[in-house]
Order: structure tokens, then sequence, then C-alpha cells
């Protein structure tokens, strides 16, 4: 859907990264007066390509006299609604708006919007994979990969597939997608609304706003959020449940270890364990997926093709090697306690459990009988793991820590027998002694290739 604001004439961009960037190219192209403000360094490329374009940028600063000028306000989702300037921009009634608001105003795609405090990365990715193999005219953008608003300058796609943080939403509303997938809602990011989790299902809702009967909303009914909060709302889109246990007439279940997936009167069954992906959270990021191809008229051949040429990105839960029969299985994207459930719920060997790092105000218990079942022993790797070495404490037989990952994986092997799983999934987030969570994961592969290649001399 197409949305036009005729009063917006200049615009200030807040943060010169990925969305920055691609929001100012749309921008220049569509004749406003563009203005891109960094507080930090901007990246050489972005850099260059604002120069190239003849696009005016700062860095290192914010002028705020020229931002608070401005008739609207490009933010980048890492920037809080409380740091002062947006707090003086909000006071004089400044439109500020995310990169996928002003996107979504210069297409008139089809938009398939996918959001979740865990694996909506897995699900847009997928659910893009799906619609590439069958033959469609589709990008993959929002909170992954190329720029939504580059995207939007540079292609003419039909349908657009978005990942979007709750951070994107917040400064949505006009926005409306086709299809809405709510995949989940765990306790994150609380630093960012006030501690208060209502706060955080709210701005998880706001991907279905403007919504109605002609639109898919597909969510998991049996997550307890989200239990809770549908029959507040009056929702008029075309409700598409998925379960891990109940039959639905529409939707997606499983049941007895297969996929069983209708909607708009097409069905669709497979075997979970046929697919690529594995564990039952990513059953159920395929059948959201399968959805989403069923509402864009992909037939019941192509899609079972796409789930099996499927392969996931790097960091969940991926193998990266095997040492002696021991495997080694890289899940540093789990950055928070839901997504180190999923993967604990994965393996029936037993398991050796790298994790640890920044805290996010973390509550442990949903882990503990998983932890206490199948966990053989427990690395903890970060700067400061009171709170978690406490909690486990007495629940796993072992617990060891290490000051760096080479230390965490030699102490992984050492700790396990051959049939075990290592496993990174550090269920807290990644700056304490990494740069990001990829560079967590990708230190965990580079000591784990390099233990076995020692094994193997």
């Amino acid at each position: 859907m197409s949305i036009k604001n005729p009063q917006v004439r200049t615009l200030a961009i807040l943060g010169g990264g990925e969305s920055g960037v691609g929001a100012a190219l749309l921008a220049k192209a569509k004749g406003y007066s563009v203005f891109v403000s960094d507080k930090g360094v901007l990246g050489d490329s972005y850099r260059q390509t604002l120069i190239l374009n003849n696009i005016p940028f700062e860095e290192g600063k914010h002028n705020d006299v020229a931002i608070l000028a401005a008739d609207e306000v490009i933010k980048s989702p890492g920037i809080p609604d409380t740091t002062p300037l947006l707090a003086k921009l909000y006071a004089q009634k400044t439109s500020v708006v995310s990169e996928i608001e002003f996107a979504a105003r210069h297409t008139s795609a089809k938009i398939i919007a996918i959001t979740g405090s865990n694996g909506k990365t897995t699900t847009t990715r997928l659910a893009y994979h799906l619609l590439k193999s069958a033959g469609l005219n589709v990008g993959l953008g929002g909170n992954i990969g190329d720029s939504f608003a580059k995207q939007v300058l540079e292609n003419n796609f039909d349908i657009y597939v978005l990942e979007i943080s709750s951070f994107q939403l917040d400064n949505m509303y006009a926005f409306k997608a086709n299809v809405a997938v709510l995949l989940n809602i765990t306790p994150d990011h609380l630093d960012r609304y006030d501690y208060n989790f209502q706060n955080y299902i709210n701005a998880k809702f706001r991907v279905v706003q403007n919504m109605g009967p002609a639109d898919d909303f597909i969510y998991f009914e049996q997550n307890p959020a989200i239990a809770q909060e549908l029959p507040l709302r009056n929702l008029p889109m075309n409700a598409l449940p998925l379960s891990l246990s109940n039959e639905l007439m529409n939707g997606g279940c499983l049941k007895d270890g297969v996929m069983h997936v209708s909607s708009h009167g097409a069905t669709f069954e497979m075997v979970a364990n046929e697919m690529p992906i594995k564990g039952p959270h990513n059953a159920l990021n395929a059948m959201a997926a399968i959805l989403v191809a069923q509402a864009m008229g992909v037939n019941a051949q192509k899609i079972r093709d796409g789930l099996l040429s499927f392969q996931n990105d790097p960091h969940r839960l991926e193998m990266v090697g095997d040492i002696n029969g021991v495997r080694f299985v890289n899940d540093s994207k789990a950055t928070n306690v839901d997504s180190a459930y999923q993967a604990l719920h994965t393996f029936d060997e037993p398991v050796v459990w790298i994790a640890g790092g920044i805290d996010k105000g973390n509550d442990y218990a949903p882990l503990r009988e998983a932890v206490r079942k199948g966990v053989r022993a427990l690395v903890s790797l970060g700067s400061n793991n009171q709170k978690l070495v406490g909690y486990f404490s007495g629940i796993v037989p072992q617990i060891a820590e290490a000051q760096d990952m080479r230390q965490a994986v030699r102490l992984g092997l050492e700790l396990s027998k051959p049939g075990d799983v290592v496993l990174l999934s550090p269920a807290c987030a990644s700056f304490d002694l990494f740069k990001n969570y990829e560079d967590r994961g990708d230190q965990f592969r580079a000591a784990a290739i390099s233990l076995s290649n020692l094994a193997a001399q």
C-alpha cells in the first residue's frame, strides 16, 4: 500500500547505517531535501555512498538546530526515544518514523511483515526462500539484509518479506501488512520499554495495525503472552493460528512429528524431520512460512521443494564440528532465555552448555527442567556470570568458568563424552567479551575447528 505525505519537504535522518543511508537515497530520489546525522562514525561504504550521491551528512555529532527544523525525522531503530534530541522532537510534535514506514509510502507491493521475540530471522529467510524458489518476484529486507528503502528505489518487486523488530514497529503508524506473522512474545529488550512487559507486548502487536478482513494474521496461539492479549483486541483479519498440539481447520499444527498446514483452500503435510532445520521451534517457523507461501499462491510441491533446499543462517543451531563423536553446535544468536530454551529442547543427547554474557534481566526458571534433565555440564562464559552460575548450582552436575571462547570450547570437550553435544546457546547478550553475537559465534566456530585439527594430528 502506498501512502503519501505531501506536507513533508525536508527530512532529517538519524543514523547513517544500512537503514538510514537507504532511506536517504530513496528520499533524495523522491525530491526531498535530505540531511543525515550520525552521532557515531559512519562506515566507509556508507560515507562514500552519501558523498557520491551528494547527500549532506555529519558524523560524530547531531546538529540539533537542523534536525529540529526538519518536517519529518527518520530514526534508526537503535536510538531510544528517551534521548534528549528525540524528546525535543516529540515535544514539538515533529513526525518521527522508521525507515520501514517511510519506504512503505513509496511502493504498492504486497508486504509480509514478520516479528517475534525469537525465530523471526529464520522464518523471514524461509518465507522468502519459498517464494523466491517458486519463481515469485520477491524482495527481502527490514531488520535483515539490504535496506527496504533502497530496494524500493532500485527494484520493482511484487512482494516484500520483511523482518521487523519491536524498535522498528515503535515508529510505524500508517504502515499496513498484507500478511502479518507474530511468532511469539517473551521478555526481551525490557530496558527499552520501562521494564514493563505489557509495553513490549503492545509494541509487537503493532505489526497488525491497519489490517482488514482481506489480510492474514499468522500467530502462535500457545504463546502465553499472545493467548492472553488476543481476547483483548478486536482483530478483523483472517486468523491463521499455529499450534504444537491442537488440530486446526485453518492454520498450522505439528502432530506426531508431522506438519499439517491449511489455508486459502490449500493443504500441506510433511514430516518435520525431513527438513534441514530441526527442532519443534523450527517446525513452528516452517509452518508460518508455509502459510505465507499459501497466501501468495505457491503450490504444495514447490513448498516442499523449497523446504528441502533451505539452509539457515550461521549462528542458529549451526553444526560447526565433530571431535571424537562430540558435536559442536553454534547457537550464538540465542541472546535471551526463550531462544536458549528452544535450543536445549532440540537435542535428545546430553548437552554441555556454554552460556553467559550480559544478563538482560533474565529469569532462568523456564530453563530449569530442561537443564536438569539434559545438561551434563555448564560452562559459563562472560565477565559477570554470578546470577547464571548461582541459579544453576545444584541443578547441573558440573559447572566450569571460562575467560575466553577458546577456553570455553576446550572445557566443553573435556566435560563431554562421545555422543554429547557442546552447545553454545548463551541466553545473554554478547557485548562484554565480543563485538556482537556474530563475533561470538565466529570465535566459537574457529575454536572448535582449531581443536578438531589438533585432535586429528
